[in-house]
């Protein structure tokens, strides 16, 4: 009998030592994965190491700490270790401890919240508040919660970060709450990696609501180029689970509200609308797009791929759909003025609310055109104050 039970905890302990060494392998091929992509992604002159101007802006303060040696260098091995070390067994509490609280005159930014984590990487965003609007005090006040606009940064899919808040940084002192959030780039994960990670981000905004003071009834979404494109999904992907995540399941990824300014939407299309002079041949397999997909978007499987990452595709007409404002200058030789239009056309012919705007002469950005930054966001944040702020 005691020799049985012996055997039996043997096997017991020799069991959980095997589960945990396959558990220690699996993570450890998460890392070199990652760690890979992530030189890949940020290596500019493919030399194998990144030096601090190639290291993301949004983690550049923590480039001292991965590189060990000093030498003004951040290899492949030191990123691995940095890596290694941030996973073995800190808790998301921990990790949440490091964020930093800064402050802008007024405005209270806490830096750094991890609102999901995707196989050992945590995504972050920052929270802008003035506490000019929300004194601290005030957070659990139900008649002064904050309308929020959650800002999705531009860059391709495959670079920008966040950190600045674009030009929705100005609606802090209107009156709203500011989301900035980083997600995914396609040198880490290709789509739909990118609309899970901002549906994630719209559901921690409702799941945390109750802590910070924010209104979970009223979020808006604005975003830039690639941004414009991610919050255009968002606003026609409603509830649907398709790209659902586990992060803060339950809560509605819904929003009240979108501001796309010049993004695309039929990735297929973009060629065949390219104004003349155009920079970008988007059907190559090195364009933003092709990346995001993983491939050429004109060639099979990947062009199934572009086919689900257009916005456009979730549209049903009688659909409850959010308002939308569509701002794209005219003369963008970056994203075919085009791929607007026919956000707007799908949006009306479903009986949706939106409003297109062209710039005169503006390029990518609104470069050379008639409406300055200024007058984009008094015209943002006038859409907004319609739809997010509730009348009395």
């Amino acid at each position: 009998m005691k020799h049985l039970l012996l055997t039996t905890i043997a096997a017991v302990l020799l069991g959980g030592t095997a589960l945990a060494f396959r558990a220690n392998a699996q993570t450890s091929k998460t890392i070199e994965k990652a760690t890979e992509e992530f030189i890949e992604a940020n290596d500019i002159n493919d030399d194998g190491k990144l030096s601090i101007d190639e290291f993301p802006e949004r983690i550049r303060r923590k480039f001292d700490k991965v590189d060990t040696d000093n030498d003004g260098l951040v290899s492949a091995k030191e990123n691995k270790a940095y890596r290694a070390s941030r996973s073995s067994g800190k808790k998301r509490k921990e990790r949440n401890a490091e964020r930093r609280t800064e402050r802008d005159g007024d405005t209270r930014i806490e830096r750094d919240i991890v609102y999901a984590t995707v196989n050992g990487r945590d995504l972050l965003l920052d929270l802008y508040i003035s506490e000019k609007v929300l004194k601290p005090a005030d957070a659990k006040h139900k008649d002064k919660l904050l309308p929020v606009i959650v800002w999705i940064h531009g860059g391709g899919w495959k670079g920008g970060s966040k950190g600045s808040g674009g030009i929705a940084r100005g609606a802090v002192d209107r009156g709203y709450a500011l989301i900035d959030v980083e997600y995914r780039l396609s040198g880490e994960a290709i789509f739909p990696a990118q609309f899970q990670d901002c549906k994630a981000a719209v559901r921690w905004v409702r799941a945390n609501s109750h802590k910070y003071g924010l209104n979970p009834k009223h979020i808006g979404v604005m975003g830039r180029s690639a941004g414009g494109h991610l919050v255009a999904f968002l606003g026609t992907s409603g509830d649907t689970d398709e790209f659902d995540t586990d992060s803060n399941a339950g809560h509605s990824s819904r929003v009240q509200a979108v501001c796309d300014l010049w993004g695309p939407t039929d990735l297929l299309q973009m060629d065949a609308h390219n104004l003349e002079g155009a920079r970008l041949i988007h059907d190559s397999p090195e364009s933003p797009e092709s990346r995001l997909v993983g491939g050429p978007i004109q060639k099979e499987p990947y062009r199934s791929l572009a086919v689900k990452a257009n916005p456009i595709k979730y549209i049903t007409k009688g659909q409850d759909l959010p308002p939308f404002l569509i701002v794209h200058g005219d003369s963008d030789l970056s994203v075919p003025p085009h791929q607007s239009q026919l956000l707007y056309d799908a949006l009306i012919k479903a009986e949706g609310d939106a409003t297109l705007r062209f710039v005169k002469k503006g390029g990518h950005g609104l470069k050379g055109g008639d409406m300055s930054y200024k007058e984009l966001l008094d015209v943002s944040i006038a859409f907004f104050d319609k739809h997010l702020k509730p009348t009395k």
